[in-house]
């Protein structure tokens, strides 16, 4: 039996986030890509979408991709600095990255509109250190739903 595709229904500029998905998933199965992003390429295939329109956004993929590659290196060294500590990630659309720099101690959260918030579940299905909150990041509130853990330095 095959799983059943999960069909978001985005328009305007939440659909970007699935764009921006795609673009890191089709990054990630070039040859010497500076990163791979496993559950970009899982998820891509249990998402019912026309993903043609990213597919020719070569300008918007190498923005994503070059995005990516620095975000991960700041975030990465962040981590390695501080194993125990609690990474917040506002705006995250349907980013991956925690499973990019998970080291097995982090602590998640992904912040985001309630909208986004839910496209993100029904896809991520996300628990244990990884958590999300739907709030707007400017509003302060988000900030007293998050646990910190551990020392923090750089």
């Amino acid at each position: 039996m095959e799983d059943k595709k999960i069909n978001p229904l985005l328009t305007g500029s939440a659909e970007t986030m699935l764009q921006s998905f795609y673009a890191r998933a089709k990054y990630s199965r070039k040859k010497n890509a500076k990163f791979y992003d496993a559950k970009a390429i899982e998820l891509v295939e249990k998402i019912d979408y026309d993903f043609s329109k990213a597919e020719k956004d070569s300008t918007m993929s190498d923005g994503v991709i070059a995005r990516t590659i620095v975000l991960d290196e700041l975030i990465k060294y962040f981590i390695d600095k501080n194993p125990d500590c609690t990474v917040v990630n506002i705006a995250c659309g349907l980013d991956t990255r925690f499973y990019r720099m998970d080291n097995g101690r982090i602590t998640w959260y992904n912040v985001d509109l309630q909208e986004t918030i839910e496209v993100r579940e029904a896809i991520y299905h996300e628990s244990g250190r990884v958590s999300t909150i739907g709030i707007s990041a400017t509003d302060p509130a988000w900030a007293d739903k998050v646990i910190k853990r551990g020392k923090c330095s750089l």
